[in-house]
């Protein structure tokens, strides 16, 4: 199953080919230098089903890999036979003697920078299991349809084959885990991806953010809707066996509403539920007050739930009796009265301590509900073990898409992703329809287990109005949680409504200035590059810009960037530790 691309026109990411994925004279002979300076050069297997005999293989592919600059890898065939093209990869991967394998589709072409991109990868990373690339379409005028991917996410991957073309395993891990499996044809690359990144770590799954593969789409594929069928049954059967093997039986996979030809996997909910906390800090506005509590208490499809209600010292007659009849009408309503200074992070840590539920919901006081089940869907993912923070689908009132998830990076801070887009769009691959990991969500809507937010210690204070939550979801991600974004969890925000947007008096800028200083400090090399933001993408500008200039470096460039700025070496001169 293959996810809708979105992709740009094809004149447009031609012309960025041309501009910016094209290789000079030069970017070879300095890839052909770096090749003898790596510390490490694995043999890569490379197997090519063959189809009537090794001399009907697909002769593009094999003479894409005859082009390569790094050249230590073997070709690996197996004639197909009866046994189909399971079976014949199968075989050939009998015969690889490397100690890493890439298991290319019929028709596949590789760029002549290929395999060295992956070895460079892996010489940065060796204990590396798997390295997969970004890839696009050859279509009959050319290069098409690129698919710029964000690092390997298990929600993502659990919806489509997220890894997609070019794979490189590790030989040992693929003979562990059995290979391909036949009875799986159709989706036996997205079957094997699920299980190859079951049986080993998420530090050692690695992605190379530059397009090494290009695809040349079966005639058959596409259209035919027997092929069509069988790969949906079998995507579906690979996804069910992949959460059953994770101890997820209870899991319901469906398609997902909004991203044809992909899948959403529906957790469980534990009976009883668990009893859940939602916090929300407010001072005065009344109306934006009384609109939250009254989707929270009324219009939110759940049972054990309290409203902690934490007022920062509200002066407006209105305000003071709404917090007093809403306290004495409903028993689930609590009122902390916590006045001074307004400090985020102080106002929610004070009211988790108070709280009884085993989730919280961090909540901003101007979100409004629009659909019963969205805390539903956010404790779905909030009680599974490997999750920390889960965050919502937040939308402006006029149905635009306030918050997708956030990016790092842009102006060194950070954005949400797909601002502005229209409510019902998929987004650039599925990243606004499909529950996917992330660097870190907003504050406004987030939901976490209370041991967890006990671990890391709560929303740093120091960050008292900007970059607590995002400080947060990366003190979450430390502790070896993952950030989960979903967009099941629909609700309404009406931005900043209750506080307004910054202004430029000397305060208020100076303490903007020291609260992103402190996150630069903290956090400089994540807000730097974003690994879930591929570098070839600008998903937080309006409109969205794909593929936009690459913020991401060759390293063979790097190399020569090192040498013109006179540096004696570059991170692959150092040696590396060897690993089997």
């Amino acid at each position: 199953m293959d996810v809708p691309a979105a992709p740009p026109a094809a004149d447009a990411y031609r012309a960025w080919v041309r501009e910016h994925d094209t290789l000079t004279a030069e970017d070879r002979r300095a890839i052909r230098a770096r090749v003898a300076l790596l510390p490490r050069c694995p043999v890569i297997s490379v197997v090519v089903p063959a189809s009537g005999g090794p001399e009907a293989a697909p002769r593009e592919t094999v003479a894409s890999l005859r082009a390569q600059l790094y050249p230590h890898w073997e070709l690996c065939m197996a004639e197909e036979g009866g046994g189909g093209a399971c079976a014949a990869a199968n075989a050939a991967l009998g015969s690889a003697s490397g100690d890493f394998v890439a298991l290319l589709r019929r028709g596949d072409v590789l760029p002549e920078h290929a395999l060295y991109e992956v070895a460079a990868e892996l010489a940065a990373h060796p204990d590396a299991d798997l390295v997969y690339t970004d890839e696009d379409d050859l279509g009959p005028g050319g290069r098409e349809a690129p698919r710029f991917k964000p690092m390997w996410s298990p929600e993502l991957l659990a919806s489509h084959d997220s890894i997609g073309g070019l794979a490189v395993y590790r030989r040992a891990l693929l003979e562990r885990i059995g290979g391909l499996r036949p009875e799986l044809a159709g989706a036996e690359h997205w079957d094997l991806a699920l299980r190859a990144t079951a049986a080993t770590t998420p530090d050692r799954v690695r992605h190379v953010p530059a397009v090494l593969c290009h695809r040349r789409r079966s005639a058959e594929a596409p259209g035919d809707p027997g092929v069509r069928r069988r790969c949906r049954a079998a995507g579906l059967r690979a996804v069910r066996d992949h959460l059953d093997a994770q101890g997820a039986a209870g899991a319901l996979v469906e398609e997902a509403p909004s991203a044809p030809g992909c899948l959403r996997v529906v957790h469980p909910l534990p009976d009883p539920l668990p009893p859940v906390s939602v916090i929300v800090p407010t001072r005065d506005a009344a109306a934006l007050l009384e609109e939250v509590c009254a989707g929270v208490l009324r219009a939110t499809d759940w049972g054990p739930l309290e409203l902690l209600l934490v007022d920062n010292g509200s002066v407006e007659p209105q305000a003071l009796a709404l917090l007093s009849r809403l306290e004495a009408e409903d028993g689930r309503v609590r009122v902390l009265r916590r006045p001074g200074p307004f400090n985020y992070p102080r106002l929610n840590n004070e009211a988790a301590r108070e709280a009884r539920g085993d989730v919280l919901v961090l909540l901003n006081n101007d979100i409004e509900v629009v659909e019963p089940g969205w805390l539903a869907a956010l404790v779905r993912h909030a009680l599974r073990r490997d999750v920390g923070v889960v965050g919502a689908k937040l939308l402006y009132p006029d149905g635009r898409v306030q918050h997708g998830g956030v990016v790092l990076g842009p102006d060194g801070a950070a954005e949400h992703v797909h601002r502005f887009a229209a409510g019902d769009a998929p987004g650039y691959l599925g990243q606004l329809a499909l529950t996917r990991a992330l660097s870190a969500v907003t504050g406004a809507c987030a939901a976490l287990r209370r041991e967890v937010y006990e671990e890391v210690g709560g929303l740093d204070e120091a960050l008292a109005v900007a970059f607590n939550d995002v400080d947060l979801c990366l003190r979450v991600v430390d502790f070896g949680y993952r950030v989960v974004w979903t967009p099941d969890a629909v609700l309404t925000h009406v931005e900043s409504a209750s506080r307004g947007y910054e202004i430029a008096d000397r305060a208020r800028l100076a303490r903007a200035n020291a609260e992103r200083a402190f996150m630069r400090r903290r956090w400089g090399h994540l807000l730097d590059e974003d690994p879930y933001h591929n570098p070839n993408l600008l998903l937080h500008a309006e409109p969205v810009t794909v593929p936009g200039p690459p913020r991401r470096q060759p390293p063979w460039r790097r190399a020569l960037a090192s040498a013109d700025a006179g540096e004696a070496r570059d991170p692959w001169d150092v040696p590396q530790p060897v690993h089997g």
